[in-house]
């Protein structure tokens, strides 16, 4: 099982900016994808920004030029900068991992971390 713990998030002011951590630990082979969704109040849960093993990032069109998202390979952990952060970022974000436990694995898998709270006040 692959296991994903969020740190960060919390309360900021409209136009600060926050970071979110997410280290992934236990049987782990590779990790072709490392991510952050979120779920707004009442809405489904989307995707933020991705980053793949080689380092080919994916940004949701409302948060480019505004979010950065990194991954070290070697410790399995993926980091998201939010800047210049809005009232519509207040949401729930989720650690997100696409990958293989072992090498004898014939499919990916996804996994989730369990979430952290992202309040942005006006």
């Amino acid at each position: 099982q692959v296991h994903l713990v969020e740190v960060g998030g919390g309360s900021v002011q409209a136009g600060g900016s926050m970071r979110l951590s997410c280290a992934a630990s236990g049987s782990i082979f590779r990790l072709n994808t490392l991510g952050w969704y979120r779920q707004l109040p009442g809405k489904q849960r989307e995707q933020v920004a991705t980053v793949t093993i080689r380092g080919v990032t994916n940004y949701q069109g409302s948060v480019e030029g505004r979010f950065t998202v990194s991954r070290d390979n070697r410790k399995n952990t993926v980091d998201l900068y939010m800047y210049a952060l809005k009232p519509e970022d207040t949401a729930v974000y989720y650690c997100y991992a696409y990958g293989y436990q072992s090498a004898s694995d014939s499919r990916a898998s996804e996994y989730w971390g369990p979430g952290t709270q992202v309040t942005v006040s006006s």
